[in-house]
């Protein structure tokens, strides 16, 4: 099992859209770990996004981020991180694929209501940053069985 970092920005808080969104990674088979609500501080959009420091884009970025509540999520399965990415979409919504959450919710490259990680490397280092590890739950869910063919991953 991976655990990934799964941010809802403040567009998708606003927008009344995290009930939906997170509804998406459920019904996949995917499970809900650990999640808070939370104004981000700019010092950890800042260390949280410091690979995109110096870029144009980045002082929007932080502002953006730091506007409005966001919604942080770790979720848990198998290959959780590809999965998650792929549920996302790409990052322009109105480029993305329909059926994506991007692709289904989002116009913008810039307003694009949702963060995953890109790794597991990031998903670790991004959990760290965001959940103290008493904050993500491990617990089993029924529906686990049903979700995962075991010949699938021996």
């Amino acid at each position: 099992m991976e655990t990934t970092l799964i941010i809802l920005k403040p567009d998708a808080v606003q927008r009344g859209l995290m009930g939906q969104i997170i509804d998406r990674f459920e019904r996949k088979g995917l499970q809900v770990v650990g999640a808070r609500m939370m104004m981000v501080p700019e010092e950890l959009a800042r260390t949280h996004y410091a690979e995109h420091e110096g870029k144009p884009f980045f002082p929007g970025l932080i502002r953006f981020v730091t506007s409005s509540p966001v919604l942080l999520l770790a979720i848990r399965g198998i290959n959780a991180v590809a999965v998650c990415r792929k549920l996302i979409g790409a990052t322009n919504g109105g480029k993305a694929e329909p059926g994506t959450i991007r692709g289904d919710f989002g116009l913008s490259g810039g307003y694009n209501m949702i963060h995953g990680s890109d790794s597991a490397e990031s998903a670790q280092r991004e959990l760290a940053l965001w959940f103290k590890p008493e904050e993500l739950l491990d617990y089993k869910l029924d529906a686990e069985k049903w979700s995962y063919d075991p010949s699938d991953h021996p």
